[in-house]
């Protein structure tokens, strides 16, 4: 069973809204456990201090390293233990499928400034980030990553193939959707998946997912491809690509 274990100060947070839908369904058929630990249970003095003023100077507090390598080696390390910082590497697709294959995974909640640096030099914690912006704390990333991991998990999601095609399964983003009524405010689904022609429905959806992703994440075009490519600001999809 995947087991999911969240370091937090704020337990309450959790499982949120990994206890609903397809997440939460898959919880309650035991396809995947999910605990927190309270960090503060771990600091050493009266008032439960997990925090202190920054080296140096400046603003803020920081997370101390007593504090959080205590909880985390009650944890343990017999799962990949990530920490949620904005000083990680991005979270890929390609890495949730890694974590979800495997045993489980441990999740460090950062809050404040941030840890401190001597936390990753003493212990085998891989520091993540979901993107590139600034939150209150971890556990709004530490729920994304779980989110990613757990519908993978076989089971939980239904179909096996649901997910084969989404956006950056295959390193491009998913081609467009369209569901009825097919007409909508005088715009038409695309006559191509009107068709019936399987084999035509499938190189248009890979030319959209191509053309989408050149257009829309020239980064991971540059990827996927090999070749780096140019695109004016503001480019869009013209008419002509929507109905190929």
């Amino acid at each position: 069973m995947f087991a999911a274990t969240v370091l937090t100060l704020y337990p309450e947070m959790f499982p949120g809204p990994l206890g609903a839908s397809l997440a939460g369904r898959g919880l309650r058929e035991e396809r995947w456990s999910f605990e927190t630990v309270q960090i503060r249970d771990f600091a050493a003095d009266r008032h439960r201090s997990v925090d202190d003023t920054p080296a140096g100077g400046g603003a803020g507090m920081v997370l101390r390293a007593d504090v959080l390598a205590a909880a985390c080696d009650h944890v343990g390390y017999d799962r990949p233990m990530l920490a949620m910082t904005p000083r990680g590497a991005p979270l890929t697709q390609a890495r949730v499928r890694e974590l979800a294959a495997g045993p489980g995974v441990s999740i460090l909640c950062g809050r404040f400034e941030g840890f401190d640096e001597r936390l990753f030099e003493g212990r085998p914690i891989e520091p993540v980030s979901i993107g590139d912006y600034v939150l209150s704390g971890g556990e709004m990333g530490a729920l994304v990553t779980l989110d990613a991991c757990v519908r993978l998990i076989p089971g939980v999601m239904g179909a096996a193939s649901s997910g084969d095609e989404e956006s950056f399964e295959s390193g491009l983003l998913e081609y467009p959707q369209y569901t009825r009524p097919v007409e909508w405010e005088g715009r038409m689904i695309p006559e191509v998946l009107r068709s019936g022609d399987h084999a035509r429905i499938a190189a248009w959806r890979k030319h959209m997912a191509e053309t989408d992703t050149r257009l829309r994440r020239p980064d991971l075009w540059e990827r996927h491809s090999g070749v780096r490519v140019s695109t004016p600001s503001g480019a869009q999809r013209t008419d002509r690509d929507e109905q190929t």
